[in-house]
């Protein structure tokens, strides 16, 4: 369906600031289910570890190569010998709950398999992402519409294209919460299977 908003002059900014906008939200959203953990391995599970790199907070994906060669371990090899203790400290302060070991050379990180109960807070706590995130997209839309509103009183569109680019910011507003929806229920299946 063409936009009835990009292609008014009056418009066409508000609809990609909506757009992208939302699409940050969604984005957002996206992030924080690769950084859940899961029953499985997964390099994005150390994503919000940092490690002291010579006195710098440093997100642990730039000072060392991660990979998963099971499904239940995390390796991390530090690009600097040096470096190995710092990271394995940074892990396991972490309070992602990991237990790492080293062998002077590369990290392992087991990945223990979650508890039902474990599996339970999880999925509970990413519906509570899930509603921010909700409740994010629908602020955006409310900035959409105060906008399309100005542009009206301002008599800069007319009342017919307000209502339907009202109608539009909606359908994008739908259309952005059943995608975060959508990655939701992915994951919560992804997170339930035992």
């Amino acid at each position: 369906m063409a936009s009835t908003m990009a292609g008014n002059p009056a418009l066409k900014n508000v609809h990609a600031q909506l757009k992208a906008r939302m699409e940050k939200t969604v984005d957002d959203f996206r992030a924080n289910l690769l950084s859940t953990r899961t029953g499985r391995a997964n390099v994005h599970m150390l994503d919000q570890v940092k490690v002291d790199y010579y006195g710098t907070d440093t997100p642990i994906s730039q000072v060392a190569q991660i990979s998963t060669p099971e499904p239940q371990m995390i390796l991390v090899s530090p690009w600097e010998i040096a470096l190995v203790p710092a990271v394995e400290k940074a892990i396991r302060t972490s309070n992602l709950g990991f237990n790492p070991m080293h062998d002077g050379k590369v990290i392992r990180v087991p990945v223990p398999p979650m508890t039902e109960e474990r599996r339970k807070e999880t999925v509970k706590h990413l519906a509570g992402v899930l509603e921010d995130h909700k409740t994010a997209i629908r602020n955006i839309r409310r900035d959409g519409n105060d906008q399309v509103k100005k542009a009206a009183k301002d008599k800069l569109i007319s009342a017919d294209d307000e209502k339907r680019a009202s109608e539009e910011v909606q359908q994008l507003t739908d259309a952005e919460i059943r995608r975060v929806e959508d990655l939701f229920k992915a994951k919560e299946k992804e997170i339930m299977t035992v």
